[in-house]
């Protein structure tokens, strides 16, 4: 699967990486509608590494689309508050 990060780029994870995903998804869905900024910032920053450590770059001068898109790490609450669907920002 290839995820972009909102500003950073794209990164592509493999399947076997969906459900440590979907866990740290869970945490930011719950920060988000807890309105907690701290939880939220902290399970962000931890998807956001996880991308990053379980992904490989996608070359810039690739163009491939993606599958998922999340958001920058300095995203607020209320900016993904509007981004989040029924399934969170990884459905799964």
């Amino acid at each position: 699967m290839i995820i972009r990060i909102m500003g950073e780029g794209q990164y592509e994870l493999p399947d076997s990486a969906s459900d440590a995903l979907n866990e740290l998804d869970a945490r930011v869905e719950s920060a988000v509608e807890g309105r907690d900024a701290d939880a939220f910032g902290a399970a962000l920053g931890e998807l956001l590494a996880a991308v990053r450590e379980r992904g490989a770059v996608v070359p810039d001068d690739a163009l491939v689309d993606s599958d998922l898109v999340l958001p920058p790490a300095d995203a607020t609450v209320d900016e993904v508050a509007a981004l989040l669907g029924d399934e969170g920002l990884i459905p799964g």
